[in-house]
């Protein structure tokens, strides 16, 4: 019952973002019920929050930790092996060089280049690799970071990903990508843009191949989440552990609820679900996604915003001239060997 208050508040908030993120104006720029959340909690955080009462504290938290986990464990019905199979060989070789060089980049430039800290370097470089802001959050108990570097990380996602629905129609009309394709300029699309939501926003500008190969690509990166979690619990109790975890003698993290996702994701590939059953699974879990992205937000004050400046900016701005310039030559070398 301590937990109750707290989610009570936690769930009417996400309400709110969800009807928000469904108007028209808001709908049309693809931001998803996750952003509109986050928003909310840090202008809650930020106003309010220390006038309610303590007992609100324990379910907000809750949310941030335990609703997030079993979030990403349902998204797995999201993906099916069918859909990454049907997208071939060289979507997946694609997706999964984007992921590793972008998540390499990213940490190098944060922590050695930036002087970021640990967390937030591989918080950001998680949010511009894989898919956004549910790949921040599915990293942050990974590294039990802090909900204000999660924040931080999905800002940076937000400010990108939303130059992504504006740049790429352009550049691809200017002739720039005229090495591409509609089926190649999907998987680019697909492969090189932050949000589900975004990918979505531009592919179905074009429509056609291009608009599928943009889905499946993406949702083949989502699927990554699994595997990129639980080599870095491995990475991290090797080279990446801070001298309060070296203290503490912490092993190898296995993030339990990525083999979850995965799992989930097998049930989903037998078809032995209802389809409208899993597309009611699937807006249980925008809806407790964006309770655990809201939660963060109630964490978040902005005077942590100041601690780090612009740093998280340039660091995912790096990436993303690396998405851009990157994702285009991997992209085309790809597609032509195979």
């Amino acid at each position: 019952m301590k937990y109750l208050n707290g989610l009570i508040l936690v769930a009417l908030f996400t309400v709110i973002a969800i009807f928000i993120a469904e108007i028209p104006a808001i709908h049309s720029l693809g931001f998803s019920p996750l952003v509109i959340g986050i928003v909310l909690g840090i202008i809650y955080a930020n106003s309010v929050r220390d006038r309610m009462p303590e007992s609100f504290h324990d379910g907000v938290l809750f949310s941030a930790k335990k609703v997030l986990r079993l979030a990403i464990v349902l998204y797995g019905f999201r993906i099916t092996f069918q859909a990454i199979y049907d997208v071939g060989l060289d979507g997946a070789i694609i997706s999964l060089l984007i992921v590793v060089t972008t998540f390499a980049i990213g940490t190098y430039f944060g922590m050695k280049i930036f002087k970021l800290d640990r967390d937030t370097a591989m918080l950001t470089s998680a949010g511009s690799s894989v898919c956004g802001a549910a790949a921040v959050l599915a990293t942050e108990p990974v590294l039990k970071a802090e909900p204000h570097k999660s924040a931080v990380a999905v800002s940076t996602v937000v400010f990108f990903g939303t130059l992504s629905m504006f740049l790429y129609p352009v550049i691809y009309s200017s002739g720039l990508l005229s090495g591409l394709d509609p089926s190649q300029f999907g998987i680019y699309i697909g492969a090189t843009i932050h949000e589900v939501a975004q990918v979505v926003a531009v592919g179905v500008t074009y429509g056609g191949i291009t608009a599928d190969n943009a889905i499946i690509v993406k949702m083949t990166r989502v699927m990554l989440i699994a595997p990129m979690l639980i080599v870095l619990g491995i990475v991290l109790a090797k080279y990446f552990q801070t001298s309060e975890e070296k203290a503490e003698k912490q092993g190898i993290v296995i993030p339990w609820f990525a083999v979850g996702f995965v799992v989930m994701s097998g049930i989903s590939s037998l078809h032995f679900i209802p389809e409208n059953l899993i597309d009611q699974i699937n807006i249980l879990d925008t809806f407790l996604l964006t309770m655990a992205m809201t939660a963060l937000g109630m964490e978040t004050s902005i005077s942590k915003f100041k601690d780090v400046g612009l740093r998280p900016l340039y660091t995912a701005g790096v990436m993303y001239i690396w998405l851009l310039v990157g994702g285009y030559f991997i992209t085309k070398l790809v597609t032509e060997l195979i």
